[in-house]
């Protein structure tokens, strides 16, 4: 139930994530805000009137979410919400954090030691003999460490490469939903990470891989780790956004 009211709180997009996180963070569950939706300031004395008419009507999302978490059942993605254990404490500081993760993979999200390598779409050689010599120097150095990167071309792709010929995890956030894999030249990488590590995002299925949901997971991506590392940046790129965040 409380997975499943999460799901729902999520669908709201039309408001400012902090706004939902306060709210959530107050009540303790989705589930007690779900219960109060028509007397949300219980919770939120200064709720706006924008949040408390949305939250009245918020029973007409829910077949969507009924719908999300059947598939997620089906195909193996494990939902986490904020207050579950498995959520990557490190991200749960963020005052914009998720209220939900989907996940496919086995990796440990509140590992020990986690790192995002980052850069680039045009990844020079140089960067490419670069990256491949820090992960395996790492491996050596940091056995255990978890790499996130986000599967995109260049830095993203090799990053995950590099750690899958060394033997470590790595894990991939993606700017779209779980039922597809975007870029499609990459989804052989991806079905290896789901096995050493895995694909995590915030987006329900059917989402698009749109522009600014690419600048949304950058914070996830930084979020998630103790160290980012930006391998090649143009003078303005995704790299510098996410190296801002972190």
């Amino acid at each position: 139930m409380e997975t499943l009211n999460t799901i729902l709180l999520t669908r709201m997009t039309r408001f400012h994530l902090t706004e939902l996180v306060e709210l959530y963070r107050r009540a303790g569950s989705a589930t007690t805000v779900i219960e109060h939706h028509k007397d949300i300031r219980e919770i939120l004395p200064d709720a706006s009137t924008h949040l408390v008419n949305a939250l009245k009507d918020i029973d007409e999302l829910r077949k969507r979410a009924e719908e999300e978490l059947t598939y997620d059942e089906k195909h193996n993605i494990l939902p986490i919400c904020m207050n579950d254990e498995r959520y990557p404490q490190r991200l749960r500081e963020c005052p914009d954090a998720p209220l939900l993760l989907y996940q496919l993979g086995n990796a440990d999200l509140n590992n020990r030691r986690i790192i995002n390598i980052i850069g680039t779409r045009h990844c020079t050689p140089y960067g490419q003999d670069l990256i491949r010599s820090f992960v395996r120097e790492l491996k050596t150095l940091c056995p255990n460490v978890l790499i996130f990167s986000g599967l995109a071309y260049g830095v993203d792709i090799h990053a995950h490469r590099a750690a899958l010929e060394n033997g470590l995890e790595t894990v991939g956030v993606l700017a779209h939903g779980l039922d597809d894999i975007y870029p499609r030249g990459h989804r052989d990488t991806a079905l290896e990470m789901i096995k050493h590590g895995g694909l995590l995002t915030e987006y329900m299925t059917h989402t698009q891989p749109v522009a600014r949901n690419f600048v949304q997971r950058n914070r996830i991506v930084a979020g998630c780790s103790d160290a980012t590392i930006l391998i090649e940046s143009a003078a303005k790129g995704g790299g510098l956004i996410t190296c801002s965040i972190a």
